[in-house]
């Protein structure tokens, strides 16, 4: 029996590195087992902020790859302003410690490329899709952003042939993005986003929403589909990695980048003073950063005193990032503070349930990311302005290491596993 095939329009695949890529490339891996083959459209020269060539080994050599090329005014940023690469990851310098540069960038970012700098590979793709679909005889198409322009690619599409079965997966929120807010934009910009945003969420067979706040916020807002399929864990990344021996150390990991919106401050003031309350806390405490850790940050950390304690690993493979993770004691997840970030699941959430190790999660009050953690029982989560209670759950996890009774039982965790999801996602293809 042929595969049904479907075209996945992505602008992140390999080597592109960070958690934006990991989602479709898992789902790539395993739709062939639930009768849908993937064929992969993405730009042949893009701008990617993070690389990581290892992920080029982890798609079969039989899916196809189809690509064109995109220009971006990115390109041409970047060289006059270093920092325009962080935004284009959505990470913002605070407004008061921006330069003008920056102000000017964020500016231009936010209202001359609307929705964003990918746009203008938007109508070519329109051309070459219309003809590609049809010579190839699929049917059905996914949209997967950001860069939310790509779901114009879909909207356009759709609106040539009303038959074509088209599917807009939202990894992350458009207008209500943590950083929507950040973009300075104008009252026509901001008018504009509302609408392009209304038509694909109206015009869309399905959205697809990665955390159950999100997928009631698209309700709202007029989608006629919603389905919540989050991101999840590879089994076999699990399986197949070569862990290290656990140090003898007290370690709290966290993995990617940590910029000062999502600073927890008061995490820093509870490890500073058991340090100072607990000689033997102090000379085994270490804070492993892996990824990008933003210099105001470490300047917080400093103001506690855990200079010492700071061990800056960088940006490194997804491999290796696994093995950080495996070997440590206690796992640091963050989010904004705010309300609005109630629907943020950040992808690191799932590897760390994964792991089996105790997750220290901060952020809003009722965040959906609360909610996995108490249903899979894999850690606890805080708000930013605990700090009691706080410092009671630090000391039992590092009393549960001292003493040798580290057994933390997750629950239900192979629910997120990617090969699960997928099973998931294919039935919503098939049934659109």
């Amino acid at each position: 029996m042929s595969l049904k095939r479907v075209l996945i329009i992505t602008y992140y695949w390999p080597p592109a590195g960070g958690p934006g890529v990991q989602r479709w490339l898992k789902f790539a891996k395993y739709l062939p087992e639930f009768g849908i083959e993937p064929i992969i459209y993405t730009p042949e020269n893009p701008s990617y902020p993070i690389i990581d060539e290892s992920l080029l080994k982890e798609f079969s050599p039989d899916l196809k790859v189809v690509k064109t090329k995109i220009w971006e005014p990115y390109q041409i940023a970047e060289k006059l302003n270093p920092k325009s690469k962080d935004y284009k990851a959505g990470h913002f310098e605070k407004p008061k410690n921006q330069s003008f540069l920056t102000k000017l960038s964020v500016f231009i970012r936010g209202n001359f490329f609307i929705p964003d700098a990918r746009q203008y590979w938007v109508k070519p793709s329109v051309r070459f899709l219309r003809k590609y679909l049809k010579e190839n005889e699929i049917d059905t198409v996914v949209t997967t952003g950001p860069p939310h322009s790509l779901h114009l690619i879909g909207l356009k599409l759709k609106q040539f042939d009303s038959n074509l079965k088209w599917l807009a997966d939202f990894r992350d929120p458009w207008t209500q993005i943590s950083y929507h807010s950040e973009l300075k934009l104008t009252r026509f910009a901001q008018k504009s986003h509302e609408i392009m945003e209304l038509k694909v969420l109206q015009n869309a067979d399905a959205v697809i929403a990665t955390s159950f706040t999100d997928g009631e916020n698209y309700q709202k807002l007029g989608a006629k589909r919603v389905e919540v399929i989050t991101n999840g864990f590879e089994e076999s990344d699990f399986r197949s990695t070569i862990y290290e021996v656990r140090s003898t150390k007290f370690k709290i990991t966290y993995s990617g980048g940590l910029e000062i919106a999502r600073n927890p401050d008061n995490l820093w003031k509870v490890l500073g003073e058991l340090k100072s309350e607990n000689s033997e806390f102090a000379e085994d405490l270490e804070l492993e950063f892996v990824g990008n850790l933003s210099q105001e940050v470490e300047n917080s950390i400093q103001k506690y005193n855990l200079i010492n304690n700071l061990i800056k690993v960088g940006y490194v493979s997804h491999k290796e990032s696994i093995i950080k993770i495996k070997n440590t004691d206690l796992l640091l997840l963050t989010n904004f503070p705010d309300e609005k970030s109630k629907g943020i699941i950040p992808g690191k959430l799932f590897e760390y349930m994964a792991t089996g190790n105790p997750i220290l999660a901060i952020g809003p009050e009722q965040g959906d990311v609360q909610r996995i953690i108490e249903e899979t029982q894999s850690g606890k989560y805080f708000l930013h302005s605990d700090y009691l209670e706080l410092k009671d759950f630090i000391q039992e996890i590092f009393e549960k290491k001292k003493t040798g009774n580290y057994n933390y039982s997750v629950q239900n965790v192979e629910n997120f596993s990617r090969e699960r999801l997928t099973l998931k996602l294919s039935k919503l293809i098939k049934n659109l």
